[in-house]
C-alpha cells in the first residue's frame, strides 16, 4: 500500500475554521472554511468527518480540532520546537514548510520556515524534496528603540514599506543589530508574519536569550530549554544582538533606526502603502480626489461632500466618504502579540470610563489567534470594556482579514450604494487588497488593535487625532485620543502580571480534545474516502482525470484577461462572499440552495465547480478590455462581454487555448493554490507578466502552466500589445530553466520572454503536466 501523508491546517474556530487536507490516491486536494452560522449542521459534520477520516487513514497525522486557533499562532505558542530532539538522541534545528504564506511567523522565534504553494506542499508531504535557487540574504539592521507611542504594528508597517520598495522578492531577510535585543518575541513574530507583504521568502530572527524566555513563558519544559540553548551555542547559532562580532556577512545590508517609527496605518488598497497617523486625514482626502489607482478613487469635486442619512436601531445617523463601517481586531499578525492586544483592552477601558461609545452600525469584532488571548484579556479585566464597545469574541481565526466579516446591515449597504460612498474598514490584519475585506468597503486600512478601537470610536477615517476629539465624554467635554492612550509602561505592567506560563499550559493541554460535537463524530473506517455526490462542499476534483497539455506548443491562444500591476491572489482566487449574480451562485441555485445558503468561496474550496466559477471573480478586478472593474471580460473575436467563467467555457468549446497578460508583481498576496488551479480549469495555458510573486509562480508551475516573464526593458504597453492578438509560443524539445522563448503574434510581430522555470525539478513537473501528476506517476512506478 502506498504511504501517503495528510496535512490538516486549522485556522479558525467553532464558528469559522479552515481545514486543508492532502490525499493523492483518493484525489482529495482541497481546503475549506466552514461558517456554521450559514452552513448546515449536516455539511459541517460531513467536513469534520472527512478530516477525522484522514487521521485514521494515514500515519503520522495530528489534527488540531476546530476552535484551536490560527495555525501560525498555535505553531508559535505550542508546536515549534526550535531544536528537535530525535529518538536516537540526535539534535537538529527545527524547520517548517507550510502551505500558507504567513508560515514565516515562526521565523520570529528562530525557526527557519516559509510558505510554499499548497500544490508544492502536497508533493513534499508525499516525499518530494523542495528545490529552490539559493537566495541572496539581506541583512536588516535595527538600532535604537521604539518611541513610547509606537507599537509593533507601526514597526512592521514601516518595515513592509521599506523592504517592498527595496525589492526582496525571492530573497531571505535576516534581522540583526542592537535594536533587535529590545524587541519581544511577539514583536519579532509580527515582523516575520508580514514577510509575504514585503515579498521576501523569510524574515528571520536568530535565537537569543529572549527566545528562551518566550519558550519558558509559553510553558515549554526546562529540559527542552536546556538542550535548545546547549545545542545552538555549541553550533554557534545562538546570537547576542549587542555583539557586532557575531554579525554574519550579508549579500546586502539595510538599516532602520527604531526611533524614527511613528504611529501608522497602511492603505487604502495595499499593505505596503504606509501612512503616518498624523497625515491620515490629508492622505485620505487626497485619495478621494486622486485618479483611480492604488491611492485614488476619482471622486468628482461636487461629490466629495455627499452624505446619506441612515436610520439604524431607531436612531438617526449619516454616512459619508470616510465613514468607518467595519472595525475588526483580527488575524495572526497582531493577535499573537500581548502588548497590542492588552493595549487595545486598556484603551477600551479608558474610553468606556470616559463615556465614549461606538456607533451601533459599525461592525465590530474580536477574533484572536488562540485561546490564550481571551484568557489574558479576561484575567486583566479588559474584556468587559471591549465588549461594551462592540468587540465581542466571534471566534479564533482569520475572519475579517480573509473576508469573513459577515454581512453588513442592509441599511448600511443601501446607504453606501445610494451615495456611491468610499466606506472604510479598519482591521489589525495583514492584507487589505481591493475586494478582500468586504465588497462594500472600498477603502481598507491595516492598523494596530489600539488604532482599530480608536477609529471605531471616531467613526471616520478622515480625522486628525491631534486636533479633533474622538467624541464627547459623559461630562460633555471633548475626549481626545491622547486622553485614553495607555502608556507603554502601563501595558508592560499588565502583560507581566497576566501573560504567564500557566495560561498557555491550560489552553494547550486541551487543544487536541475539541468540543463534545467533535468528540462525538465517528469517521468512516476505510482506505478510500467515501465521496458524497450530493455534497456542494466537497467533491472529487478533476486534476487526476484530465490530461494537461503542458508539453504542447501554445498555438493561436486568445487573451482571457489583460491586467495591470499588483494583481493579487485575492483578485485571482475565489474569496469572500458569493455574489448572487455570479456563475457560482447560478450553479448553487440550480442545486436547490437559497442565497443565504451560498456561504463563501472559502467555505466551498472543496468544490472545484464552485471555485472554477469564482476564479477572477473579484469585484475590483481591472481588466483593460473593459471600462468598469469587475469579473467580466470580452470573448474574442465576437467582442461579446460576459462573465469570465462563461468566456472560458466558450473558448474551451471552440478549442481555443488561453493566456493571461499582466504587469508587475503578478500573484502577490496569499499563497492560494486555487489562484493556479482556477485558471487551469478555465483553460489558461500561460501567464505573461512583467514579474511574479514567488509562491504564485511556484503554484503555476505546479499546475503545469507556463509562467512567462517579459524582458526587463519590455512591458505589454511597450510591445504594443492590445490583448486582441492571437498568441503562439513554441516550446523547444530541450527546454531549459530561464530560457528565452519566442512569442509570435498573428500579425507577424514577435518578441522574447523568459520562461520562469527556475530549476530542473520544476521542468520535470511541467513535463508531467504538473507536480501532482508527477508524484502520482512516481509513486505508481515505485509500487
Amino acid at each position: 500500500m502506498l504511504e501517503l501523508a495528510v496535512k490538516v491546517s486549522m485556522l479558525g474556530t467553532v464558528s469559522n475554521y479552515r481545514l486543508s487536507q492532502t490525499f493523492t490516491k483518493v484525489c482529495l486536494d482541497h481546503g475549506a472554511i466552514i461558517n456554521e452560522s450559514l452552513a448546515s449542521a449536516t455539511t459541517t459534520k460531513h467536513v469534520c468527518l472527512c478530516v477525522q477520516w484522514g487521521a485514521k487513514a494515514f500515519r503520522n497525522v495530528r489534527i488540531m480540532p476546530p476552535g484551536s486557533g490560527i495555525v501560525h499562532q498555535v505553531n508559535l505558542e505550542y508546536l515549534a520546537r526550535v531544536v528537535f530532539a530525535g529518538e536516537d538522541g540526535v539534535l537538529y534545528p527545527d524547520s517548517l514548510v507550510g502551505a500558507d504564506s504567513h508560515t514565516t511567523m515562526v521565523n520570529g522565534l528562530g525557526v527557519v520556515g516559509w510558505g510554499v504553494g499548497g500544490i508544492e506542499a502536497e508533493a513534499v508531504m508525499l516525499g518530494q524534496a523542495l528545490s529552490m535557487v539559493v537566495p541572496p540574504v539581506v541583512g536588516y539592521k535595527l538600532h535604537g528603540a521604539l518611541p513610547s507611542l509606537a507599537t509593533s504594528t507601526d514597526l512592521v508597517l514601516t518595515v513592509t514599506k521599506h523592504l517592498r520598495s527595496l525589492g526582496v522578492v525571492g530573497k531571505f531577510v535576516e534581522f540583526f543589530g542592537p535594536g533587535v535585543a529590545g524587541l519581544s518575541i511577539a514583536d519579532r513574530a509580527t515582523i516575520s508574519n508580514m514577510c509575504p507583504e514585503y515579498g521576501a521568502t523569510i524574515g528571520f530572527f536568530p535565537v537569543d536569550h529572549a527566545s528562551l524566555d518566550y519558550l519558558r513563558q509559553t510553558g515549554r519544559s526546562e529540559k527542552m530549554l536546556n538542550y535548545v540553548a546547549a545545542y545552538l551555542k555549541a553550533v554557534k547559532m545562538y546570537r547576542d544582538y549587542n555583539d557586532p562580532s557575531q554579525d554574519p556577512v550579508y549579500s546586502q545590508v539595510v538599516e532602520l533606526d527604531l526611533a524614527t517609527v511613528v504611529p501608522s496605518v497602511s492603505g487604502p488598497k495595499r499593505p505596503h502603502d504606509r501612512v503616518p497617523v498624523s497625515e491620515m486625514k490629508d492622505d485620505f482626502l487626497s485619495c478621494l480626489k486622486n485618479k483611480v489607482g492604488f491611492k485614488g478613487y476619482g471622486i468628482p469635486e461636487d461629490k466629495l461632500p455627499t452624505t446619506v442619512p441612515l436610520e439604524y436601531e431607531e436612531q438617526q445617523y449619516s454616512l459619508r466618504h470616510g465613514s468607518v463601517v467595519i472595525a475588526a481586531i483580527t488575524s495572526c499578525t497582531n493577535t499573537s502579540n500581548p502588548s497590542v492586544m492588552l493595549g487595545a483592552g486598556l484603551l477600551a477601558k479608558k474610553a468606556v470610563e470616559k463615556g465614549l461609545t461606538v456607533a451601533p452600525y459599525v461592525k465590530t469584532s474580536l477574533s484572536p489567534g488562540s485561546g490564550v488571548v481571551t484568557y489574558y484579556l479576561r484575567e486583566s479585566g479588559t474584556t468587559p470594556y471591549l465588549e461594551q464597545l462592540g468587540f465581542h469574541l466571534v471566534g479564533y481565526g482569520c475572519m475579517t482579514c480573509i473576508g469573513n466579516s459577515g454581512p453588513l446591515p442592509p441599511q448600511v449597504v443601501e446607504a453606501i450604494e445610494q451615495g456611491d460612498l468610499v466606506a472604510v474598514s479598519m482591521l489589525s490584519g495583514n492584507r487589505n487588497f481591493e475586494g478582500r475585506v468586504h465588497p462594500s468597503t472600498r477603502a481598507n486600512y491595516l492598523a494596530s488593535p489600539l488604532l482599530v478601537v480608536a477609529y471605531a470610536l471616531s467613526g471616520r477615517a478622515d480625522i486628525d487625532f491631534q486636533s479633533q476629539p474622538l467624541g464627547k465624554g459623559k461630562d460633555g467635554e471633548p475626549v481626545y485620543l491622547r486622553d485614553i492612550w495607555p502608556s507603554r509602561e502601563e501595558i508592560q505592567e499588565v502583560e507581566k502580571k497576566y501573560v504567564i506560563p500557566a495560561m498557555f499550559k491550560e489552553v494547550y493541554t486541551k487543544v487536541q480534545h475539541g468540543n463534545e460535537r467533535w468528540q462525538s463524530l465517528e469517521a468512516p473506517d476505510s482506505v478510500l474516502y467515501p465521496w458524497d455526490p450530493a455534497s456542494t462542499y466537497i467533491q472529487c476534483p478533476p486534476f487526476f482525470t484530465t490530461t494537461a497539455a503542458s508539453e504542447k506548443d501554445v498555438v493561436n491562444a486568445r487573451v482571457l484577461l489583460y491586467l495591470g500591476d499588483s494583481v493579487t491572489t485575492d483578485h485571482i482566487s475565489p474569496a469572500g462572499s458569493i455574489s448572487r449574480v455570479s456563475p457560482a451562485a447560478r450553479y448553487l441555485a440550480q442545486r436547490g440552495l437559497t442565497p443565504r445558503e451560498f456561504n463563501s468561496y472559502g467555505a466551498r474550496r472543496g468544490n472545484d465547480a464552485v471555485m472554477a466559477r469564482g476564479t477572477f471573480a473579484n469585484i475590483r478586478l481591472v481588466n483593460k478590455f473593459l471600462k468598469k472593474p469587475g469579473p467580466r471580460t470580452l470573448h474574442l473575436p465576437s467582442e461579446e462581454e460576459m462573465d469570465i467563467f462563461d468566456a472560458g467555457q466558450r473558448y474551451k468549446q471552440e478549442g481555443v487555448p488561453l493566456v493571461v497578460i499582466a504587469g508587475k508583481d503578478y500573484g502577490s498576496g496569499s499563497s492560494r493554490d486555487w489562484a493556479a488551479k482556477g485558471p487551469y480549469l478555465l483553460g489558461v495555458r500561460a501567464v505573461l507578466a512583467e514579474s511574479f510573486e514567488r509562491i504564485h509562480r511556484s503554484n503555476l508551475v505546479g499546475m503545469g502552466l507556463l509562467p512567462l516573464q517579459f524582458l526587463p526593458d519590455q512591458t505589454p504597453a511597450s510591445l504594443g500589445l492590445t490583448g486582441r492578438e492571437l498568441i503562439s509560443i513554441k516550446l523547444p524539445a530541450n527546454l531549459r530553466p530561464r530560457q528565452l522563448l519566442p512569442v509570435t503574434l498573428d500579425d507577424g510581430r514577435s518578441f522574447e520572454v523568459v520562461v520562469r522555470f527556475d530549476t530542473e525539478v520544476e521542468l520535470t513537473y511541467f513535463h508531467h503536466g504538473g507536480i501532482l501528476q508527477y508524484m502520482v506517476h512516481r509513486m505508481a512506478t515505485k509500487a
